[in-house]
């Protein structure tokens, strides 16, 4: 017997003696001694069994196991092969008795090849492997056959190599299901492409030696997003058309060749890739034909500047750079010779520099401007003269300083969205404002902004739609949420016909809702919670158009005539709240109403949100609310209003949603209540609702199994009824639900089988429910192992029946003991 042999042999004896007994849980012990095999083999895996208790090799490093079944199902082999061992050749029956393996990484050890008649296609058995990394290793083309058996494979890397001449991917056509191939840095001069790598998204080819007409064999991959061509040799002309037949890429680089020059149409589109792109766009000032250059979403790079002597041929109507990732980049030269421009968008890309004024004053045209998140820092400064064109300019979140300026409504008349939050501005709020009638969208919120609203802006803006002054400094008149507000709400508000938002919630606020508001059609949503209101609502206050009204928080009384809240609110739900049909909010909770959820609310069909929590509501539950949008569907996302914002309790806890966040949420909470008779089986229907809570009420029968049709349900509470039967094992299927409750209830049987998420869920989903049993409780009894005794006194008690005898909660290590 040679050495090697007899070292492997004395390994395996010691490792007996150290493991007699039996192994720990985890790893079944075939598994276990091939990764002892595997340690004698790839010497730097020094971590395996060397310390106190790592028996379980599913804790050892570069081992991933199930968490269910604890086999293992990757292996990360990289670089764990001394080189000063030189190359080596692979024995892949190694790898044979992972059965459940899904990865396997053996990259950077310098293998050759295989012994012979052990070769990869001996992983072919291996039906579950999907990631093979072979990159960094002295392979040849012979391995192409070999991997071709794997049919499995989802990701096969076999880059820095010794892949050479012409490679025909046919061998790997057995590959259907092929995703990721990657087979750069070698020596390859010619790829044969093939129909069969159907399915290829990610194709990497950098670093061989290839002509650039192979983009056109390429487009057989029809599904491809990623595609690397880096030094290539690539050389002379190319034109960027050629790649309109790749419709999913979404990733290309071609760096480092000799491509001279661009042949560039009149709209470059180059959006949502990783291009290199250099901010002065140099490359591209000989193409006087181009007006349109969309790149947002690339890779900006700051290093490469405008040579001062070069000016560019073109005239640009429309430039995007926005999301840039670049850092300390300035503006670029070239914008200092564009006239024409019409939209220009620079946001995200950390500029340094002030606000470039000149832009406005050398391109009349200009009608947006957005400059959001550049580190834009100084004063913010306007043009000298009047700019009439531009309706968007968005300049939040950067560092301007100072005031703004007093004539900003005369230089810019026209426009219709203006931000410039989260700066540094102080000073007061420009009454200039008024002079912009077009305006609808003013943002001036998170700055140090002290003062009043000036009631030339109320007049004057007569389409305004959001008006956003929240985190500031203001100290009197009307002002947004958090500044500490006090005295009545302005009466003048009621002028401004156009308004559809009203949002200033948590302060001071006192005194009743002005009449005024009666006046204000178009309102759709008003928000004055949180404050001092005092009062009955208006009795005019009957608007169609109203979808949210937020008043909790707030001295309001009487009973619910015309309105929507929740305060000190009495009487019952009104029959007329069906006429509300653009209703998607109704929050009602911690009042003290009374009588029962009237049918009518189903006629909500744009219901998305109900709250009824936490009053005195008794009687049974509408079956009807599967007309409203809680089944059909979210609300349109096209609709969706920045500043809309609902506080709704989830998963056990409130919380305020807004904007499109707020849209995608549906609920219905008719907790702590009086309710009584069986859960509708028709709330099996709300397919869309993300939480349910019908907790704390006298709700009886049973648990409608339909609920298994919940699939987006994420909270599910029922605790705190008079609920009995068993729990219906189909809610095994709610793969979303992250919270469970039936505590306190009548249940028993047997919990559903502890899998998904319902593995998640611990005793306290269940207790206060003496008859129920099986994991987390204690497992179910079987008549054999109960005492007769004890059978046979329950029966003649008859206290519980036979079905629930063979339930009884006991001891599984003391089965004598129940």
């Amino acid at each position: 017997m040679d050495s090697s042999k007899s070292k492997m042999v004395i390994m395996f004896v010691l490792l007996l003696i150290k493991f007699e007994g039996g192994w720990s849980e985890g790893c079944l012990d075939h598994e276990i001694f091939a990764l002892f095999r595997l340690k004698y083999f790839f010497n730097d895996l020094h971590d395996w069994v060397d310390d106190e208790g790592a028996t379980d090799c599913c804790q050892w490093v570069r081992v991933e196991c199930n968490n269910t079944t604890d086999r293992v199902i990757a292996l990360d082999l990289s670089d764990t092969r001394n080189w000063d061992l030189g190359e080596w050749y692979l024995n892949a029956s190694l790898f044979t008795p992972f059965q459940q393996l899904e990865s396997l990484d053996l990259s950077w050890n310098k293998i050759a090849g295989c012994v012979e008649n052990e070769g990869l296609e001996r992983l072919s058995k291996l039906n579950n492997l999907k990631m093979l990394d072979l990159s960094e290793n002295l392979f040849d083309n012979s391995i192409l056959s070999f991997v071709g058996r794997l049919s499995s494979l989802r990701s096969l890397k076999l880059s820095y190599n010794r892949l050479e001449g012409s490679i025909d991917v046919k061998e790997l056509d057995s590959l259907r299901d092929l995703e990721e191939l990657d087979i750069g840095w070698n020596k390859i001069d010619k790829f044969v492409v093939s129909k069969g790598l159907r399915k290829l998204k990610y194709l990497g080819l950098s670093g061989n030696k290839l002509n650039h007409s192979i983009l056109s064999s390429l487009t057989i991959f029809s599904l491809l997003r990623e595609l690397y061509l880096r030094d290539t040799g690539f050389k002379g002309t190319f034109d960027v058309r050629e790649f309109n037949s790749f419709n999913n890429l979404e990733a290309l680089d071609m760096s480092n060749n000799e491509i001279d020059n661009l042949v560039v149409p009149q709209e470059l589109r180059l959006s949502d890739n990783h291009f290199r792109i250099p901010i002065s766009l140099e490359p591209l000032f000989n193409h006087s034909r181009l007006q349109i250059f969309d790149a947002y979403n690339n890779e900006i790079n700051a290093e490469i500047t405008q040579s001062p002597s070069l000016t560019p041929n073109f005239q640009l109507s429309h430039l995007s750079l926005s999301f840039g990732y670049g850092d300390g980049v300035t503006f670029p030269k070239f914008l200092y010779h564009q006239h024409d421009l019409v939209n220009v968008d620079l946001s995200h890309i950390k500029m340094n520099g002030g606000f470039p004024n000149w832009l406005l004053e050398n391109n009349t045209r200009l009608e947006t401007l957005s400059l959001v998140n550049d580190s834009l820092a100084g004063p913010f400064r306007l043009p000298i003269h009047s700019h009439k064109q531009l309706g968007l300019l968005d300049v939040s979140n950067n560092n301007f300083q100072g005031h703004i300026p007093v004539e900003i409504g005369d230089i810019l008349p026209s426009l219709i969205s203006f931000n410039i939050s989260m700066n540094a501005l102080n000073g007061s709020i420009p009454s200039s404002f008024g002079n912009i009638n077009s305006l609808q969208i003013l943002d001036l919120s998170n700055n140090q902004l002290i003062g009043e609203i000036p009631e030339h802006l109320a007049v004057g803006c007569v389409n305004l739609e959001y008006l956003t002054l929240s985190n500031n400094n203001l100290e009197e008149g009307l002002y947004l949420n958090n500044n500490s507000l006090s005295g009545k709400i302005p009466r003048w508000l009621g002028n401004l016909k156009g308004l559809k938002h009203i949002i200033m919630p948590e302060n001071h606020l006192e005194g009743p809702i002005p009449m005024e508001f009666c006046q204000l059609y178009s309102l759709q949503l008003l928000d004055i919670s949180d404050n001092n209101i005092s009062g009955s609502l208006p009795s005019c206050f009957h608007l169609l158009s109203i979808e949210q009204v937020h008043l909790s928080k707030n001295m309001l009384h009487g009973q619910l005539k015309r309105d929507l809240s929740y305060n000190r609110l009495n009487g019952s739900i009104p029959n007329w709240v069906d006429g509300l049909s653009q209703l998607r909010h109704l929050i009602l909770g911690h009042n003290n109403l009374e009588g029962e959820v009237p049918v009518q609310l189903c006629g909500l069909n744009q219901l998305q949100l109900l709250d009824l929590s936490n009053n005195n509501l008794h009687g049974h539950i509408p079956p009807c609310f599967d007309n409203t949008t809680l089944h059909e569907s979210y609300s349109n996302s096209s609709s969706l209003k920045p500043f809309e914002t609902s506080l709704f309790t989830t998963k056990n806890i409130a919380h305020i949603y807004q904007g499109k966040v707020l849209s995608l949420l549906s609920g219905l909470d008719l907790s702590c209540n009086k309710l009584i008779g069986h859960i509708p089986p028709q709330i099996g229907n709300l397919t869309r609702i993300q939480t349910l809570n019908l907790s704390h009420n006298n709700l009886i029968g049973s648990i409608p199994s339909t609920f298994s049709n919940l699939k987006q349900i994420e909270s599910l509470d029922l605790s705190y009824n008079k609920l009995n039967g068993k729990i219906p094992h189909q809610l095994v299927e709610l793969n979303a639900l992250a919270v469970f409750s039936v505590a306190y209830n009548n249940l028993s049987g047997e919990i559903p089988e502890c899998k998904a998420q319902f593995a998640t869920f611990n005793e306290r989903s269940y207790e206060g429910n003496t008859f129920l049993c099986g994991l987390p409780l204690p497992i179910c009894r079987s008549p054999a192992t109960m005492p007769e005794a004890s059978i046979g006194n329950e029966r003649d008690d008859n206290l519980i029946d036979i079905d629930r005898v063979f339930r009884i909660q006991f001891d599984p290590l003391n089965p004598s003991n129940p």
